[in-house]
């Protein structure tokens, strides 16, 4: 049974708003409509991943070379139409139900004057059929703006509308629903009469079908675009300035090096170093995950951006800039006068903030106090001063929650580790000067090249223990992870020797005491476990 159309008048009209909105600025003026260009570039890169299908697009590459426009409804013997290919995080597929002809598709339909290109068409047709906003979707990094699918079928005369048999030439792009419980669907009630999702075996078009399988494209989202945070060490940042062309990112903005993710970049890191590679002959060695930001595309989409930290100490005069205008040094005292969004101030504003104070507490610890800079002293005695008497520094741990198919991940700590050698454990590690959610993403990079967003991270248990009488206490915190990108590596192999998914119900004998309490506690819908203290 298809659910019924959303009637809820304010909730149509705003997302009426929505897919209104995106069309009138998706393009530089009204009227505007996919240049020849970018319907050419458009078919060579799908044909690029697709060589075989070029005989059945030869009435499509025909249209392209002839006089009329082939994204026009009215262009015979065939013309463009576009649709969106929305995966919710379980996978499914959404489909509607068209009035007129009742069968289940893919939202989607005609490219109209405002789309500038053919994957606005798409965006447009989603938010007008089923009310899901371009925010609430994200391009997968599979394919990108690239068509997952382009399909050829014929359309039989219409006498109603005065239209003779002609061909559809259905070019398909691939998103995920930017959220896990997905937006509610607004349905156009004119012409849509219900949806549903479906699994992908069962997607309605067997070109379709036959993509996804080849894909084996599952709900989770994943960064598509990666930038690096490259500092000196002493406060600076490099920086890009941007050329200023509409349609780009950021035009005419400092901005971080960086960019969308190819598809022979098998993860992020891989996007990262290609990138500062390509744009500015840069290599920086040992890049670190930092966070995933999330902004909003050109296109109108979110796009979640897996940021990398790294160190660098050259002469940005000496490299070779193919992209932007300039390469320089900037301080985050000169952030506030400098052309940039506004997230990428904040975003370098809030590094430079953790280096400083993690600098400062590191310092203190050492007892280096005369080493400390003026803000970083001042900050080191604001921290001292203000700890009640008597108050007990604890070490705060972070542990990861991965499970599948009913299991969870464990690793077998080195025979030579100084902690719980032989024995298993979770992925682990300790904060540093950084949130609990930022250490264990750094941790699950480092350890098992994991790449996880703070986002997907859920605090499920926290065990307060301490080992000994007179050891200083520690919390352990217990993250689950409801998505993660990647297979679990040995990166450190002196820490840890194998990892391998284990049944909650048959736990190896030799597991880390407080995990196993912390595992059983889960299971028991516990949220909290004492070890240690006397009573």
């Amino acid at each position: 049974m298809l659910p019924s159309p959303t009637t809820a008048d304010d909730r149509v009209s705003t997302a009426r708003a929505a897919a209104t909105s995106f069309v009138t600025t998706s393009g530089p003026g009204t009227g505007t409509r996919p240049s020849r260009d970018h319907l050419r570039s458009t078919v060579a890169e799908y044909l690029a991943r697709h060589p075989v299908e070029r005989d059945a697009l030869s009435g499509l590459l025909a249209a392209l070379e002839g006089e009329e426009d082939p994204t026009h409804r009215a262009s015979l013997p065939g013309h463009i139409t576009c649709c969106g290919v929305v995966i919710d995080a379980d996978g499914q597929v959404l489909h509607v139900e068209h009035k007129a002809s009742g069968l289940l598709l893919t939202p989607g339909g005609h490219v109209e004057a405002g789309d500038a290109t053919l994957l606005a068409a798409a965006l447009r047709e989603i938010a007008e059929e089923t009310g899901i906003p371009p925010t609430g979707l994200v391009l997968t990094p599979e394919f990108g703006r690239t068509p997952i699918d382009v399909d050829v079928h014929r359309i039989e005369a219409d006498e109603a509308k005065g239209e003779g048999p002609h061909e559809h030439y259905d070019f398909r792009f691939a998103f995920r629903l930017a959220a896990a419980d997905g937006p509610d669907l607004v349905l156009q009630e004119e012409e849509v009469s219900g949806a549903v999702w479906l699994p992908q075996h069962e997607v309605r078009s067997p070109t379709l079908r036959a993509k996804l399988h080849d894909a084996a494209l599952e709900g989770t989202v994943a960064p598509v675009n990666a930038s690096a945070v490259i500092h000196d060490g002493q406060g600076r940042y490099l920086l890009h300035l941007r050329d200023v062309k509409p349609g780009i990112w950021a035009p005419g903005c400092w901005d971080l090096l960086g960019g969308g993710r190819e598809p022979e970049d098998a993860t992020p890191l891989d996007t990262v170093v290609r990138e500062l590679r390509e744009e500015a002959g840069l290599e920086i060695p040992d890049l670190q995950p930092y966070a995933v930001d999330h902004v909003t595309g050109t296109d109108g989409t979110l796009v979640p951006v897996q940021l990398f930290t790294g160190e660098w100490h050259g002469d940005p005069g000496t490299l070779t800039l193919t992209e932007g205008q300039l390469l320089a040094w900037r301080s985050p005292e000169q952030l506030p006068y400098l052309t940039m969004l506004p997230s990428t101030r904040q975003l370098l504003e809030r590094h430079a903030a953790e280096r400083l104070a993690w600098h400062a507490a590191e310092r203190l610890a050492c007892h280096t106090d005369d080493t400390v800079s003026t803000a970083g002293a001042r900050w080191a005695r604001t921290v001292v001063a203000s700890a009640p008497p008597g108050t007990e520094p604890h070490i705060v741990g972070v542990h990861l929650v991965l499970e599948q198919d009913g299991k969870v991940l464990l690793g077998l700590r080195h025979p030579d580790s100084a902690y719980a050698g032989g024995m298993w454990h979770v992925l682990a590690g300790h904060c540093e000067y950084e949130s609990a959610t930022a250490c264990l993403v750094r941790e699950a990079y480092e350890e098992a090249g994991l790449v996880i967003r703070q986002d997907d991270l859920t605090l499920v248990h926290t065990v307060h223990a301490v080992d000994r009488p007179g050891d200083r206490p520690r919390i352990q915190l217990f993250f689950r992870a409801r998505a993660w990108e990647g297979t679990p590596e040995l990166r450190e192999p002196d820490k840890t020797v194998s990892w391998r998914y284990e049944d909650v119900d048959g736990l190896p004998d030799a597991i880390v005491p407080y995990t196993r309490a912390a595992l059983e506690g889960i299971r028991a819908g516990r949220p909290y476990t004492e070890m240690g203290w006397s009573r």
